[in-house]
């Protein structure tokens, strides 16, 4: 079969690779039709390996060396594993990336996404950038008929992006900062702005990242340069400061400036990750206990339907899509320039062109 292949910085080919075979127990057989392409894979085309297991055995998946990538796709149900329940063929679903065991602590407490044994298909484990891709049944939520697939591509992405909003307990009435529209931050505006938030602020240096943010639905749209950012967020509060900072930018200052623009008992929720260790300031967080929050992935059970919620009853998916490109132009046209920070929005791929 026809799939994307990761074999190692700026080392993308598209190329025949054997078919995954049926599906195990508890697993199903998808045929993807359309794919989405995040940051952390530009990433590894541009700098990696990083998170791809080309040279040692991947303790989770058990997989070494090249690897088919894709880990935000949506696709058909070809087969059904032995077990498989809730999920028939001929269904359109999209697969959550993270794989858990269902059994350590931390399943078991409903904490998946920190599975003692977790891996992500696309990166640890063939993906969905193919012709056919195995994916436990238990991860995959059927999409809904109001969702085109190349929205329903992006329900994985979107799915972080609200656990990242759980985590920071996001709710009705509060006042929301998020730090950096890149792309989870346009995903972080657009779902909060479902959860009827009272002022909803966004940062960033780009005014088109600004005037994106403003579509989905930010009642602030402040321009990070040569600003004071956390005074701006502020002044837009009552001086208060924002009740929930999401710092998406992976700034090195930026932890800090979330920090500054909470209020008093608020939350910063670090979603953005910086290649060095930041300096934080512990002392202001300290004395006005502001609650420093981290977050990772998301939760197949709970943040994937709402995902494909909001992305039914919303515009979400239209506003951040940048290109729908074939398959055969995936790194001309997808990952490069994601990785040059030249591409027009959330680029998707159709898997079958």
């Amino acid at each position: 079969m026809r799939a994307a292949v990761f074999h190692g910085a700026g080392d993308v080919r598209i190329e025949a690779v054997a078919a995954p075979g049926d599906p195990g127990p508890g697993q199903v057989l998808i045929s993807p039709s359309m794919a989405a392409i995040c940051g952390t894979d530009a990433s590894e085309y541009a700098h990696g390996p990083h998170m791809i297991p080309l040279h040692t055995r991947h303790p989770g998946s058990g997989h070494v060396g090249p690897l088919v990538l894709g880990h935000e796709f949506v696709g058909r149900v070809e087969a059904v594993g032995e077990g498989v329940d809730g999920v028939a063929v001929g269904d359109r679903v999209v697969s959550g990336a993270g794989v858990s065991c269902g059994e350590c602590a931390w399943c078991l407490a409903g904490r998946t996404n920190l599975c003692a044994s977790y891996y992500t298909l696309g990166l640890s484990a063939p993906g969905g950038l193919a012709e056919l891709v195995r994916s436990p049944a238990s991860i995959c939520h059927a999409v809904p008929a109001a969702v085109a697939d190349e929205a329903a591509a992006m329900a994985q992405p979107l799915a972080v992006a609200i656990h990242a909003l759980d985590r920071g307990g996001v709710g009705p009435g509060q006042t929301v900062a998020v730090l950096g529209i890149g792309g989870i931050g346009g995903f972080l505006i657009g779902a909060a702005s479902t959860r009827d938030p009272r002022r909803l602020i966004a940062v960033d240096v780009d005014p088109a990242k600004l005037a994106l943010a403003s579509a989905l639905g930010a009642d602030d749209a402040i321009d990070a340069r040569g600003t004071d950012v956390a005074a701006a967020i502020r002044e837009a509060t009552a001086g208060e400061g924002a009740d929930v900072v999401i710092e998406a930018s992976g700034v090195p200052a930026n932890p800090s400036v979330a920090i500054h623009a909470t209020k008093r008992g608020g939350q910063v929720v670090i979603v953005g990750l910086q290649a060095d260790p930041p300096p934080v300031d512990i002392f202001d967080a300290a004395l006005r206990e502001v609650d420093l929050i981290a977050t990772v992935a998301h939760i197949c059970d709970s943040n994937l339907p709402e995902s494909l919620a909001v992305l039914a009853q919303t515009e979400l998916a239209g506003e951040v899509l940048g290109e729908v490109v074939p398959m055969t132009r995936l790194v001309e046209d997808a990952i490069a320039p994601l990785a040059a920070g030249t591409a027009p929005g959330k680029m998707v791929v159709e898997v079958a062109a």
